[in-house]
């Protein structure tokens, strides 16, 4: 069986579970989470592989990048990604990846994009998926009104995400 390398990372938000395998990032997810077991079975299964408590290179750039984007210093990532879920969900994440720092898409626009515009509550279900917080901009997702409608990491947490983005919060000055 394979292995899948984790370390939990604090950070001002709340604390993230980090997995790496086979030099990818493969989890960046909120520890905490309602979803968390679930989460945690679906990559392992889709991996074939189980969790071990390790530190990889993988993960010390993945901490390293999560602090220049909570100064606000990063924009972008540059970490692997090694994405676990359904074709569907997949689609979905990689539509997250192409909505641009300090902007924001509606549930709506997500699923035109993915031309399928009945697909909102399949479109917010694989949202809710992710299992890649920050990296695949799951929190840059919207409400149709505007509102900051659901996040694992909590509504609040979205704000704050948003907020450094659009350059009003800065942490670890």
């Amino acid at each position: 069986m394979n292995k899948i390398s984790t370390q939990n990372f604090k950070t001002p938000f709340g604390e993230l579970i980090l997995g790496s395998f086979k030099d990818q990032l493969c989890l960046c997810d909120w520890r905490y989470r309602k979803m968390r077991s679930k989460i945690d079975k679906r990559i392992q299964m889709g991996l074939d592989a189980f969790y071990e408590d390790e530190e990889t290179a993988v993960i010390q750039s993945t901490k390293n990048q999560l602090i220049e984007y909570f100064k606000g210093e990063r924009k972008e990532f540059d970490i692997p990604l090694q994405m676990v879920g359904t074709p569907f969900q997949q689609n979905v994440w990689n539509e997250l990846l192409n909505i641009p720092y300090g902007k924001t898409e509606t549930y709506l626009g997500l699923s035109q994009k993915l031309n399928n515009k009945k697909a909102i509550r399949a479109v917010a279900s694989a949202n809710g998926a992710n299992a890649m917080a920050i990296f695949i901009p799951c929190h840059r997702v919207i409400g149709s009104d505007g509102e900051l409608v659901g996040y694992a990491g909590g509504v609040n947490v979205k704000k704050k995400l948003l907020q450094i983005e659009s350059e009003q919060l800065q942490l670890f000055d």
